[in-house]
């Protein structure tokens, strides 16, 4: 059973009298970051000079530093850039300014799992993830509640990071809903097998796949949209509320049979084999590797993809049926 956390396991006095510096102005550290100073602590916010970000954040109320101004004064700098960045802006403006009595924290692992960032030995190298986008972190926090987090110590200098990792939590908001303890490796491996084979990757060309073979056979465009796009919001919220029972429980009797016989025709060996192929890219470092690769020529494959996806039928026709419902509050990229 994985270790829990909650807010009677929090000692929030390691974080008092202490800088916390927000890396990184987008979806994670505004909310990181108002979240903090909801909650009492001392935040400063870095982002690059201009930015929208940084608009955004003088409009929220704080004064914007740049990066290495920022590791300069804090005690605690969490790093909420894009992974493609972070090590080259932690080479060369954070770790200067890192030493004794101070922590580094992320939301994610991919950087210190896969050797991109090495910090020095007399910092604590921390981890809180929020399982939830940064607008749900802070709607949450808002509401009195929060998201679960995780927390995860790579190097525990000062004898205090998984107490400083737990105040953390605590101020975004995470030691309300419970921090469970994991490890920079397997949050890192977990969070993009999660991503690659479920929830970005495999869903959505389930999609494309069931809405291009139907439209093959005849049937409207605009019928498919509905079944195999449209539809897929009110599964996936029976499955957040109560897991894949109560989304049979959910469903017509006619609709569990079919998925029970059904679904697995269509994940099958072959599915099962790809995915494990997926899960041992991720776990030797290829896919790192090639993503890395990817960033340093400007992203020629992703920005093809992008393209690709825009025009692709199911966008075309999406687009058009979103307008007319207006109760979706849809949005165009």
């Amino acid at each position: 059973m994985a270790t829990m956390y909650y807010e009677k396991d929090v000692d929030r006095t390691v974080l008092e009298g202490r800088t916390i510096a927000v890396i990184g102005y987008g979806s994670q550290g505004h909310a990181q970051a108002q979240n903090l100073r909801d909650s009492g602590f001392d935040v400063i916010v870095a982002n690059r000079s201009g930015s929208k970000n940084a608009r955004l954040a003088e409009e929220h109320g704080f004064q914007v530093h740049s990066v290495a101004e920022a590791a300069e004064k804090a005690q605690i700098i969490q790093i909420l850039l894009p992974d493609q960045i972070q090590a080259e802006v932690c080479k060369k403006d954070i770790l200067p300014h890192l030493g004794e009595n101070k922590a580094l924290m992320f939301s994610h692992g991919f950087n210190i799992h896969f050797g991109q960032i090495n910090p020095p030995e007399n910092v604590d190298v921390i981890m809180i993830a929020p399982k939830g986008p940064g607008h749900l972190v802070r709607s949450e926090f808002e509401k009195g509640a929060g998201v679960a987090c995780l927390i995860a110590v790579h190097n525990d200098y000062s004898g205090q990071a998984r107490q400083i990792g737990l105040a953390y939590a605590l101020g975004i908001g995470g030691a309300r809903a419970g921090v469970i303890e994991t490890t920079f490796k397997e949050e890192t491996e977990t969070d993009l097998f999660g991503e690659q084979a479920v929830l970005c990757g495999g869903v959505a060309e389930l999609i494309r796949a069931a809405f291009e073979l139907m439209v093959a056979n005849g049937y409207q465009p605009e019928i498919a949209y509905f079944e195999v796009l449209h539809e897929m919001k009110l599964i996936v919220d029976l499955f957040y509320q109560g897991g894949i029972n109560y989304m049979n429980y959910s469903v017509s009797d006619t609709a569990e049979y079919g998925g029970h016989t059904r679904g697995p025709r269509v994940v099958n060996q072959a599915s099962r084999d790809a995915m494990a192929e997926v899960l041992a890219e991720i776990q030797n470092g290829s896919f790192a590797r090639e993503w890395l690769c990817e960033c340093l020529v400007n992203t020629p494959v992703l920005n093809k993809m992008r393209e690709r996806d825009h025009e692709h039928p199911i966008e075309v026709v999406g687009r058009k049926l979103r307008r007319m419902m207006p109760f979706v509050n849809p949005k165009e990229v």
